[in-house]
């Protein structure tokens, strides 16, 4: 991973939890821990989804990270299966980087009909979505918005999703700070 994509999805975990929405990711190590690392450094509540049966298997057989998190649930459900659970419990699905584990997680979030936001110029899936929707040709309800900062990304993720609640579309749930 290029030191630039580390940043970036650092950054990104960070605009996340200025806005006070807790983080979900599938637990794992690579840019989502990233993303993690930031929320944390701004304090908001961090939730991953381990394709584990306990914190044991967590750690030894997926090699992932746990201290960072507040909660893990153990899904049991190996890496793809976890994604199921991970995705349907966002809002706002991020895309950063990524390799088939994201593609993955983004045919979910577009056939779930999510808002998802895509961090361009971090590489992998990242920068391939705009192809792929191309491709796909469906009409799931699914809005996808693109940006190479993670501050303006945000900020036009959440404006989308007020949107999506004003609209009937999503039902807002906030977290408080603190």
């Amino acid at each position: 991973m290029r030191e630039h994509d580390l940043a970036q999805a650092r950054e990104l975990g960070r605009q996340i939890a200025r806005h006070g929405a807790i983080i979900i990711t599938g637990a794992c190590p690579g840019l989502p821990h990233e993303a993690v690392l930031g929320a944390r450094e701004v304090g908001t509540f961090v939730l991953g989804i381990s394709p584990a049966l306990c914190l044991d298997e967590h750690i030894d057989r997926y090699h992932s990270p746990h201290e960072e998190y507040d909660a893990l649930v153990f899904t049991g459900s190996g890496l793809m299966g976890r994604e199921i659970e991970t995705i349907r419990s966002c809002h706002i699905v991020c895309i950063v980087g990524g390799r088939s584990g994201t593609l993955g997680e983004f045919a979910i979030a577009y056939d779930e009909g999510k808002l998802i936001a895509v961090l361009q110029g971090t590489g992998g899936i990242a920068d391939s979505i705009d192809e792929i929707v191309g491709m796909v040709h469906k009409d799931t309800g699914a809005e996808v918005i693109y940006d190479r900062d993670p501050r303006a990304l945000i900020d036009r993720a959440i404006e989308h999703y007020e949107d999506r609640v004003r609209r009937g579309v999503a039902h807002c749930i906030r977290i408080p700070n603190g």
